[in-house]
């Protein structure tokens, strides 16, 4: 057994007493008392609101119960997730305060370890698991509606885009059988090669029927996608022994968007919350998120992935346990005899978004695997990503880079998904167009290493003269010149000049669907809390995302 293994079988057996919260949530109702056992204890000072902004619709009911409701109910000797859970509520109301403030990035940081907070109590028994659970859907609902109103939405061009996970809505639903379909679909599964054993009954022939006809898009949609990624994951996947068919986990779970963002707070491809992409090396600063890094990602799922099969020795209850969680699979297992996914399905032993999240899987792979029955045999994967990587020695602007390249911005944030601004931190191992990296590399030489995170360089046309090179950048001819020791006027067409001025974007933000617009009625909890790590640049940088 590896070291990660034995690391990873030694969290669980800890944790297995414990009721942890899964990836997905089923809807609680709305938290009505604290959260804390009432016990007389002094109160503590109540903070300040903050001055209130305009009205905006999405932020009515956003108000967890204050700092000073919980403190009056911390028992004599809080445990360890009472304490966690106080520091979760006081990272919130600090978020509150640093919305009304304007000062985004700091409402981010605070919200996002306020939900972090509280899923690390998640792991230290909290005396009262329907009241926790309760509280932190209501935490994640009010972030989910600051980022609705201005943290998301409103998010700056410099910063990363995010998109919503395009299966979320549909896991807890359940569509009808064509009855046709069965013959024809065991008859195909006989003939099936697959490393990943392959079922066929209601649930799996249900989602079969739901992709041939109004999730066809979506089921498309993700195979194009996958061109891009396939060769890296199939190479990953094999390397660490994990069933190839497994890929399309990472097409139910974010449809191949690298920077996918659930409703909780999971992220990435491979839809890790933050503490669990931890636990397998995906890092996170203010400028980097791993679990949006494609390579990264998909190699600590694979090996989550592994521990998961030896922990329970059935690649079914392995993927139930991605979703949900280790603990609630164990829990399911211990309390029903059963260490059959099916059976538990059966059983409602398991979350409902779980019980359909295998089939979901399942049916692509059959659907996949024989495409030409499924009229998916014209579907054209997009090219394999191919690009060039340097590292750069100092903070670099994507802007100067695209000057340099002659790439456009959104290119550039497609190929570097992990970079949640428009600056890479020095030491950042940077993907530029292929074939570009020799020459970026020596024309980045040409900035100060301190001015790189703010200059531009502009490529001089046939017409342009300094005065209007600086009218176009704001600034006085001279400063240019000075840059550039320049004695003439009128540069040649193809030189490019250092541009001494703070980068400030040309462009409209790239339009793509980011994870703010969600679809209309009622919103789904979507798969398990306990779930991979993987979301949150920020709850709302997570979310900058939504």
């Amino acid at each position: 057994m590896t070291n990660r293994t034995k690391r990873f079988v030694y969290v669980f057996a800890s944790s297995a007493a414990l009721s942890i919260s899964g990836c997905s949530y089923n809807q609680q109702s709305k938290f009505q008392t604290a959260f804390l056992p009432s016990t007389p204890h002094p109160a503590a000072a109540e903070i300040a609101e903050p001055p209130v902004l305009e009205p905006n619709p999405y932020l009515s009911d956003a108000q967890p119960a204050p700092l000073r409701q919980i403190v009056q109910r911390m028992p004599v000797a809080p445990s360890e997730a009472d304490l966690l859970m106080l520091r979760a509520d006081q990272a919130f109301q600090r978020g509150k305060k640093a919305y009304q403030a304007n000062d985004t990035q700091q409402a981010r940081r605070e919200f996002d370890a306020a939900v972090d907070l509280m899923l690390e109590a998640s792991e230290h028994n909290p005396p009262d698991r329907q009241a926790f659970e309760a509280r932190l859907d209501e935490m994640v609902d009010a972030v989910h509606r600051y980022d609705l109103a201005r943290l998301g939405a409103g998010a700056d061009v410099d910063e990363a885009r995010f998109e919503k996970a395009p299966l979320e809505d549909i896991l807890q639903m359940t569509f009808p059988v064509d009855p046709k379909l069965k013959d024809k679909v065991k008859e195909q599964v006989q003939a099936t090669v697959s490393q990943l054993p392959l079922s066929v009954n209601d649930a799996v022939l249900g989602y079969i029927n739901y992709f041939s006809g109004r999730g066809r898009r979506t089921l498309i949609a993700g195979l194009e996608r996958a061109g891009r990624y396939r060769p890296l994951i199939a190479r990953i996947l094999q390397e660490e022994g994990v069933p190839q068919e497994l890929i399309h986990l990472a097409q139910a779970e974010s449809g191949f968007f690298p920077r996918a963002i659930s409703y909780m707070a999971a992220g990435g491809m491979w839809q890790f919350m933050a503490w669990r992409g931890q636990e397998y090396g995906l890092t996170r600063t203010a400028y980097t998120d791993d679990r949006f890094d494609p390579e990264k990602a998909t190699r600590a799922s694979a090996r989550h992935l592994h521990d998961l099969y030896n922990m329970f020795g059935d690649w079914y209850l392995a993927m139930a346990a991605y979703n949900c969680g280790p603990v609630a699979v164990a829990r399911a297992v211990e309390r029903t005899g059963y260490a059959d996914f099916w059976e538990l399905r059966s059983r409602h032993a398991l979350p409902e978004q779980t019980t359909n999240y295998v089939p979901i899987i399942l049916a692509m792979t059959i659907m996949t695997k024989n495409a030409a029955e499924y009229g998916l045999d014209g579907v054209v994967p997009e090219a394999p990503l191919e690009f060039d990587t340097i590292e750069v020695d100092a903070p670099t602007h994507l802007g100067l880079v695209a000057d340099l390249t002659d790439a456009p911005m959104p290119e550039l944030l497609d190929m570097n998904p992990a970079l949640l601004k428009g600056v890479a931190p020095a030491g950042y191992v940077l993907h530029v167009p292929k074939g570009t990296g020799s020459a970026l590399s020596a024309s980045l030489q040409m900035i100060p290493a301190d001015r790189r995170a703010s200059w531009r360089m502009h490529k001089v046309s046939s017409g342009d003269t300094l005065a209007s090179i600086a009218r176009r950048y704001g600034m006085a001819p001279g400063s240019i010149a000075a840059a550039n020791g320049l004695k003439e006027a009128s540069p040649a067409a193809g030189d490019r000049l250092v541009i001494p001025v703070a980068y400030r974007p040309t462009a409209a933000a790239p339009k793509r669907p980011v994870a703010t617009h969600r679809a209309k009625g009622p919103r789904k909890r979507p798969a398990a809390i306990t779930h991979t790590a993987s979301n949150r640049a920020s709850r709302v940088s997570r979310a900058a995302g939504e």
